[in-house]
């Protein structure tokens, strides 16, 4: 059994294993983020190369920044018998219940995709917004993820059943000159994604809004509300007014990528040798 007051410096390492096989250097930028003009946020537009602020912010280990699992009773998450059952069943690396590297169940440390709207708390760092009239894309840095907001239009009820998707179905509309709404359903079941990095979890009756709110032409701020009656006895906001500041368009925004053999590696070299077990061994049960 391993020794639980060592987890949390293994978690620290590796929560920054993932970050370090992928990006080795800050992104280059060609002029200063304070040499743009700041002024008023244009009408309908949320266009741009987009950074969380201040720098670093956007990682959130504990997961969704105004919610973190951190056991405040502040942020204890209304669950409803079966989402406190499912919790309980999850083995995450990170939060009030961790278990040591190799020992966890997480989806994503098997590169799994992460999901939606786990993107929008791990890992979050330059995220990239291209607009049409029809729809608007969004880029994540973090395993080079998008994506796709159709403008406009009602969700897809005939193909929420038959055809459920890891990053879901997400239409929105603009609600003041500033302020588009997203609404997204459709998502994976519970034994395929997660809410966070320490397990609390999400089913397939998961309704999420996020609100982009363009404050200025330099300063964009989101909100994420969660719906799910499954898991959660009431809606709860994940991210109130999360700030990102506007990159210069020519920033160079480097690859962060998953890569299952650098993850085995990661295990077999660490994670292994943590818990105490090899591949020809079972971690002690007791």
């Amino acid at each position: 059994m391993p020794n639980r007051l060592v987890i949390p410096v293994i978690v620290v390492v590796l929560s920054f294993s993932f970050i370090s096989f992928a990006q080795t250097t800050a992104p280059r930028q060609s002029g200063a983020v304070r040499d743009q003009k700041a002024g008023p946020a244009p009408i309908h537009d949320i266009s741009g190369l987009w950074d969380p602020t201040p720098p670093g912010v956007g990682i959130q280990a504990q997961g969704p920044l105004n919610m973190r699992n951190d056991g405040k009773p502040e942020h204890e998450l209304p669950y409803t018998p079966y989402g406190s059952q499912v919790y309980k069943s999850h083995k995450p690396l990170e939060g009030p219940i961790a278990v040591a590297p190799g020992l966890d169940n997480d989806p994503r440390n098997l590169c799994e995709p992460l999901g939606f709207p786990r993107m929008n708390w791990y890992n979050l760092w330059s995220t990239q917004i291209v607009q049409s009239e029809a729809k608007v894309l969004i880029l994540y840095q973090y395993d080079q993820k998008w994506r796709e907001i159709v403008m406009n239009q009602e969700l897809p009820k005939d193909l929420l059943d038959s055809e459920r998707r890891f990053y879901g179905y997400s239409v929105g509309k603009w609600v003041d000159d500033t302020t588009l709404v997203v609404q997204t359903t459709g998502t994976m079941p519970e034994n395929r994604v997660w809410l966070d990095s320490t397990g609390r979890p999400l089913s397939d009756q998961l309704r999420v809004e996020e609100r982009f709110h363009r404050v200025s032409h330099d300063r964009l701020e989101l909100t994420v509300t969660i719906d799910d009656p499954k898991m959660y006895t009431k809606p709860w906001v994940a991210m109130d007014k999360f700030a990102f500041k506007l990159l210069p368009p020519n920033t160079r925004v480097l690859e962060m990528l998953c890569s299952p053999v650098d993850q085995a590696n990661y295990n077999k070299e660490i994670g292994d040798t943590v818990n105490g077990t090899t591949k020809t061994e079972k971690p002690d049960a007791h």
